[in-house]
C-alpha cells in the first residue's frame, strides 16, 4: 500500500498515537512537519534536519506553486523528483499551491475551470486548473499531495463562503479522477515497488459550523486517503480555531489521517495533537528564527511549563552565558550562548539565521516527541 495508517491509543479527549507509513519511509504521529518551500528548509540543511530532537524530522513540506514557478516541475521531474532534487531521503508532502494563489488577489482570476494568475517573480501570467496542480504534484513527486481548493479571506460572508466551498468540492473530484488517471506516472513509481503517492481532501466553509460540517461530510463521501482542514489561522481569533477543528474533526474518519493546515505556535500544535489533530505545519518556527524570535520553556526544567518567547535582539543577551534554553538538548542549545547568537544577529551574519532556526524546529519537534509520549501511555 501506497498510505498505510494505524492508531496504537486514543485518549478520552482524542488525541491518536499513531504511525504513517509511506513510499519513502514512517512517521510516528502526531507530527510536525517543517516547512520547505522551494525544495529547503531556510537556512537548514538536510542532515541537520535529519537529527533535530533526536529523531530528526519524519516528514516536511514543499510548496507547489514556487516550485513550479522556479526551477519548473519538468526539471525536476527529468531530475528523478523532488526527493533526488534536494537529497531528501523521507517522506514529503506537498500542497496544492491552492493558498500561494490565493496570497496572491491583486495578481489572480478565479473561474470554475481555475485560476489564473500572475508570478510574483516576473509578472509572466500562468493558469492553475485542479488537473494541472495534479500535474505538477506528481512531476514533484511527494509521498502525500493535496487536491486544488479555493481559500477565502477572513471575514467571508456565508454566501460567499459557501460558493468558494463548492469550487473547492468541484475541484477534489476533479483532482481526485486525474490523481488516478496518471498516478503512476510519479518519478518513483517503479522504484518503489509500484508505490504511488496519496491524495488528501481539504475541507473548507471558513467560520461557519454549518459549512465546515457538509464539507466535511462531502469529502468523506470521495473516500481519500486522509484529509485535511484548511482555511484557518488566516487571522481569525485562536478560540475560533480551535472550535473549527473541533467541530470538524467529529466528521473526519478516524481511520485516516487528519491534518491541520498552516498552524501554529507550540502550545496551539500541542493542543490540537491532544485533540486529534495527525499532522500540522507552519514556517513559524523558522520565519520567527530568522527575525531572532526563540521558543524556550518558562521553567527550564520543566519541559511542560508555559512557552516563552525569548528575543535575541536585545541588549540584554550581549553578554549573557546562558543557552537559549538551559533544559534544552538541541545543538545549539548544547554549545553556543545568547551573547553570541545576539553577536550573529546583529553583524548580519547568515549563521544567526541558521542556529535559529534549527533550536526552534527542534523545540517544535521535542514538543511533539512528549505529547506522542503522552498520548501513547495514556
Amino acid at each position: 500500500m501506497s498510505l498505510k495508517f494505524e492508531v496504537a491509543n486514543t485518549t478520552e479527549q482524542g488525541g491518536r498515537r499513531g504511525a504513517l507509513s509511506l513510499p519513502h519511509g514512517v512517521v510516528q504521529t502526531p507530527v510536525f512537519m517543517p516547512v520547505g518551500t522551494a525544495a529547503t528548509v531556510k537556512a537548514v540543511p538536510q542532515d541537520a534536519l535529519e537529527t533535530l530532537g533526536g529523531r530528526g524530522a519524519e516528514i516536511i513540506l514543499a510548496n507547489t506553486y514556487h516550485l513550479y514557478l522556479r526551477p519548473g516541475h519538468e526539471l525536476i521531474r527529468s531530475l528523478g523528483g523532488v526527493h533526488k532534487f534536494m537529497s531528501w531521503r523521507r517522506p514529503m508532502l506537498t500542497d496544492s499551491g491552492g493558498f500561494q494563489v490565493f496570497s496572491l488577489a491583486k495578481l489572480r482570476k478565479i473561474t470554475e475551470d481555475g485560476v489564473e494568475f500572475r508570478s510574483h517573480l516576473d509578472g509572466s501570467k500562468h493558469f492553475f486548473s485542479p488537473e494541472h496542480s495534479m500535474t505538477v504534484q506528481i512531476a514533484l513527486g511527494a509521498d502525500i499531495m493535496m487536491v486544488f481548493d479555493e481559500c477565502v479571506e477572513t471575514p467571508a460572508s456565508w454566501e460567499r463562503t459557501r460558493d468558494s466551498m463548492a469550487l473547492t468540492h468541484a475541484w477534489a473530484a476533479r483532482s481526485k479522477a486525474y490523481w488516478e488517471a496518471h498516478r503512476h506516472e510519479v518519478p518513483w513509481h517503479e522504484e518503489r515497488g509500484g508505490q504511488h503517492q496519496a491524495l488528501f481532501g481539504i475541507v473548507q466553509g471558513g467560520m461557519y459550523a454549518d459549512l465546515r460540517r457538509e464539507s466535511a461530510d462531502r469529502l468523506v463521501e470521495m473516500d481519500l486517503p486522509g484529509y485535511a482542514i484548511g482555511g484557518l489561522a488566516v487571522g481569525e481569533p485562536r478560540e475560533v480555531t480551535r472550535e473549527m477543528i473541533a467541530l470538524t474533526l467529529e466528521h473526519l474518519p478516524k481511520d485516516k489521517p487528519r491534518y491541520v493546515m498552516g498552524v501554529g505556535y507550540p502550545d496551539e500544535i500541542e493542543e490540537y495533537a491532544r485533540m486529534g489533530v495527525d499532522m500540522m505545519d507552519c514556517v513559524l518556527p523558522t520565519r520567527a528564527g530568522r527575525h531572532g524570535l526563540l521558543f524556550i520553556r518558562e521553567d527550564p526544567n520543566d519541559r511542560r511549563s508555559a512557552v516563552v518567547r525569548l528575543n535575541i535582539k536585545k541588549q540584554d543577551n550581549a553578554q549573557d552565558q546562558r543557552p537559549i534554553d538551559e533544559g534544552c538538548k538541541c545543538s545549539v542549545c548544547q554549545r553556543y550562548t545568547r551573547a553570541y547568537l545576539r553577536h550573529l544577529f546583529a553583524s548580519g551574519e547568515p549563521l544567526g539565521a541558521t542556529l535559529n532556526s534549527i533550536h526552534n524546529l527542534s523545540f517544535y519537534l521535542e514538543t511533539m516527541e512528549r505529547v506522542r509520549v503522552d498520548l501513547a501511555g495514556a
